[in-house]
Parts: structure tokens; sequence; C-alpha cells
């Protein structure tokens, strides 16, 4: 684990942003295992919010 300390308006290095982005859960592919099966789309169907959904307040 790293720490830094960013402050107010400062840019991220290249290699800041380079690691960021090799970090986006979009470029890995998910892996599934014997402890972590694909589930069916019933399986996910019983799965419910943790919290539920708050509705959007109107902004006047």
């Amino acid at each position: 684990m790293e720490r830094r300390i960013i402050y107010r308006g400062q840019k991220p290095t290249p290699e800041q942003v380079e690691r960021l982005r090799a970090l986006k859960a979009e470029n890995r592919p998910i892996v599934y295992d014997d402890e972590f099966p694909k589930l069916t789309d019933e399986e996910l169907k019983q799965f419910r919010r943790f919290y539920p959904r708050q509705k959007e307040k109107a902004v006047g």
C-alpha cells in the first residue's frame, strides 16, 4: 500500500495516471473459481440492495 499527499490543484504525474488506468476494473478480466463461481440469472435476481435507492430530490 502506498500513501500520497495530494494538494488542491496538484496535477498527477504521467506515471500516476498510468498506474490509475492499470487499476481500473474495466481493464481486468473477471476470474471465477470454485470459491466464487459465476452466478446464474436466477441467483442474481435473489440479491437485494443493502440500502434502498434514494428518490432524487428536485433542485430548486
